[in-house]
C-alpha cells in the first residue's frame, strides 16, 4: 500500500455480460458480531515511518473500529517466515515501548476495537509455494498474534504474491500451490483461534474485479497470470471472512457490469467496483461461471485518506455520493447498481497516519455520514 505504482490494466471483455437474473448464493459466513453495523478501518504505519509521521496506537481516535498494523513482512519471498517489529526509534522518535504498545492493544480491545496484523504491503511479497512455507507462515503469524495479543489477520498480498499457474482456470477449484497453501494456512489459523478470529483482506482491483474480464493466463495463455488471482482465495474463505475491502486506488480503468470502463477518483468507480462484489460477476466473461456475491456486511470500500496517500483520492462529497447510491439508490450518477445495500459495512483507508496528517478529513466524513 505504500509507495506503489498504479496498476496498468488493459483488457476487452470477450462476449456480452449481464448479471440480471443472477441469484445471490447463500453464504454461511459468520457475522462480525463484535463490529458495529458500520465500521471504519484504517492501516497504521507501525513498523516504518514516512512523510505522514508516526502515530502511536494509543493515539488513534475511537472512531476507528479495525486497526491494521502495517506490516508483517517475510524474511524472503518464499520462506513463509513473517516478522513484525515496532518502528526503530531512529526512524520514529515517538515510538512507544513494546509494553506500552501491548497495553494500547488491550485498551483498544476493551473499547470494542479490533487490532490486526497486516501481512504484505508493497514490499512484503509472500509466496507460499511449498507446504513447508505454509506451515512456517502459520507458526510465525500465530507467534505475532500471540506476542501482541491481536485479534486476527489482514491479508494485503500485492505485486507477485498471488499468480495463477498456467492451466489453473477454475476459481472454485484452484491448483496453484501458492494459492492452495495460502487458503490452507488461513483456515488453520482460523481453526486455532476460533470464531473470534477476525479475517480481512485488502486486494487491489487487478486481483479481483479484473477477473470479470480476464482470469489468470487464460485458456490460451498470454494474459497476466495475476489477473483475478485473489478470487479463489476470497471464494474459499468466504465463510471465514470478516471483511473484504478492495483497494479502489492505484488502479487503472476497470470494466464494470455495465460493460463500461470506470476510472478511479470519482463516485462511479467505487459504485461500480462495489456493485460487482455485492451482485456477483461472471469470471472471464463467462456468464455460466459466476463469482458469487458477498454479504454487504462483509464488504467495505477502500480509499486513500488524502491526496498524499495514493492515486485515486476521492473527495468527501464523492464518497458520500457513492455511499448514498450503494445504500439508498440515490445520487447514483452514471452507474446504477443492481440493488441497494444498507448493510454495507463501511470504509477502509490508507491510512490512519495520512488521515491525521490531513486533519482527519476521512474520519470526519465517515462519522458525519454514519453518525459516529
Amino acid at each position: 500500500m505504500r509507495l506503489r505504482s498504479p496498476l496498468l490494466i488493459s483488457a476487452a471483455l470477450a462476449g456480452a455480460v449481464t448479471v440480471l437474473g443472477i441469484t445471490p448464493e447463500a453464504s454461511a459466513a459468520r457475522p462480525a458480531a463484535a463490529l458495529p453495523s458500520h465500521a471504519l478501518v484504517g492501516y497504521l504505519h507501525t513498523s516504518f515511518a514516512n512523510g505522514s509521521g508516526y502515530t502511536r496506537l494509543a493515539d488513534v481516535p475511537d472512531s476507528w473500529d479495525i486497526i491494521d498494523l502495517a506490516f508483517g513482512e517475510p524474511t524472503s519471498t518464499t520462506s513463509g517466515d513473517i516478522r513484525f517489529s515496532l518502528c526503530p526509534r531512529s526512524e520514529c522518535p515517538g515510538v512507544e515501548s513494546e509494553d506500552e504498545f501491548k497495553a494500547a492493544v488491550k485498551a483498544k480491545q476493551a473499547a470494542g476495537k479490533k487490532v490486526l496484523i497486516s501481512i504484505g504491503g508493497q514490499n512484503g511479497q509472500v509466496r507460499l509455494t511449498t507446504t513447508a512455507a505454509r506451515d512456517t507462515f502459520v507458526a510465525s503469524v500465530g507467534a505475532i498474534i500471540d506476542r501482541y495479543g491481536l485479534d486476527g489477520l489482514d491479508i494485503d498480498f500485492e505485486g507477485h504474491s498471488l499468480s495463477l499457474d498456467t492451466g489453473d482456470t477454475d476459481f472454485k477449484n484452484p491448483k496453484t500451490p501458492a494459492v492452495v497453501n495460502l487458503i490452507s494456512a488461513v483456515k488453520t489459523l482460523k481453526a486455532k483461534y476460533g470464531e473470534k478470529f477476525t479475517l480481512t483482506m485488502a486486494p487491489e482491483t487487478f486481483f479481483v474485479q479484473l477477473g470479470h474480464q480476464y482470469y489468470g493466463s487464460g485458456p490460451f495463455g498470454g494474459q497476466d497470470p495475476r489477473a483475478g488471482a485473489y478470487l479463489p482465495v476470497i471464494h474459499a474463505l468466504r465463510d471465514d471472512l470478516t471483511l473484504l475491502h478492495v483497494q479502489d486506488y492505484n488502479s487503472g480503468p476497470v470494466m464494470g457490469l455495465d460493460e463500461q470502463y470506470h476510472t478511479m477518483g470519482g463516485a462511479d468507480f467505487h459504485i461500480a467496483m462495489t456493485d460487482m462484489l455485492l451482485a456477483g460477476f461472471p469470471v472471464a466473461g463467462n456468464k455460466d461461471n459466476v463469482f458469487p456475491p458477498l454479504k454487504p456486511s462483509q464488504v467495505a470500500i477502500g480509499l486513500p485518506a488524502s491526496v498524499n496517500a495514493g492515486n485515486g483520492y476521492t473527495s468527501p462529497a464523492d464518497v458520500t455520493k457513492a455511499l448514498n447510491c450503494l445504500t439508498k439508490n440515490t445520487d447514483c450518477g452514471g452507474y446504477r447498481p443492481h440493488g441497494a445495500w444498507p448493510d454495507l459495512r463501511g470504509l477502509m483507508t490508507w491510512s490512519v497516519n495520512w488521515d491525521r496528517y490531513g486533519n482527519w478529513e476521512f474520519q470526519k466524513n465517515f462519522d458525519g455520514y454514519f453518525g459516529g
